[in-house]
């Protein structure tokens, strides 16, 4: 039965069509990791993740000539394949579509089919940059964070809710905490700005305040989050 199975094995690439594959699953590779460093907008860019798309582009198509249509070496692929732990987190959701779209182009210049491989990369690259410059799936308002910190007195939190309702179109208290003796209180919001291009005004404005000693701002968007001011 192995020897049988052995002698399955019609597709035997030559050295020009191992060569052209080869070429097609670099290209193409390099277009993926390119369009996923200029797209990816989370908190932890990794410059070796790009580079291992690349990588696994060419991998899986060298994996896929080696196989061919031998269904032992396939296998045995399999077998040695399932020795091997893998233990490293994916960060990002992101990240497992892009290593799948590397596998799949990878398999397509592997067995031959270069003009898919050529095809779908450029197709899912452009779908991919398109949804990217028309922020599908973002949130329709940016959100923030406020931590400011004032003087524990009537006059100098109707001056503070006078700049919130100047600049912001929704507000909501979260939190509230006294400090220094109820000399100060810290108080967080959430709020969504009127206008995002007023970030360094806002900022200014509250930090004018002459009863305010502390402002933060934090963006947040996914799951990055970062002091503006």
């Amino acid at each position: 039965m192995f020897e049988q199975l052995q002698q399955i094995d019609i597709f035997r690439p030559g050295i020009f069509d191992f060569a052209a594959n080869m070429v097609v699953a670099l290209v193409c590779g390099l277009i993926i990791a390119l369009v996923y460093r200029f797209t990816y907008r989370g908190a932890s860019y990794s410059a070796s993740f790009v580079s291992s798309l690349v990588l696994l582009s060419l991998i899986t198509a060298v994996v896929i000539l080696v196989i061919g249509n031998n269904l032992a070496r396939a296998f045995g692929l399999v077998g040695a394949m399932s020795i091997i732990r893998f233990r490293t987190a994916v960060r990002d959701v992101q990240d497992i579509v892009f290593i799948f779209f590397a596998l799949t182009i990878g398999m397509a210049a592997g067995v031959g089919l270069n003009s898919v491989a050529l095809i779908g990369t450029l197709f899912i690259s452009l779908i991919i940059i398109l949804l990217d410059n028309i922020g599908f799936g973002r949130p329709a308002r940016l959100k923030h964070l406020l931590q400011v910190t004032h003087a524990g007195t009537p006059e100098a939190e109707s001056a503070l809710k006078k700049v919130l309702r100047s600049y912001c179109k929704r507000i909501q208290l979260i939190n509230i905490r006294q400090l220094n003796g109820n000399h100060e209180v810290e108080s967080f919001y959430h709020l969504s700005l009127r206008n995002k291009s007023q970030q360094d005004e806002f900022i200014r404005a509250l930090r004018e305040l002459p009863e305010v000693s502390q402002v933060n701002l934090f963006f947040e968007e996914e799951d990055n989050g970062f002091p503006i001011g």
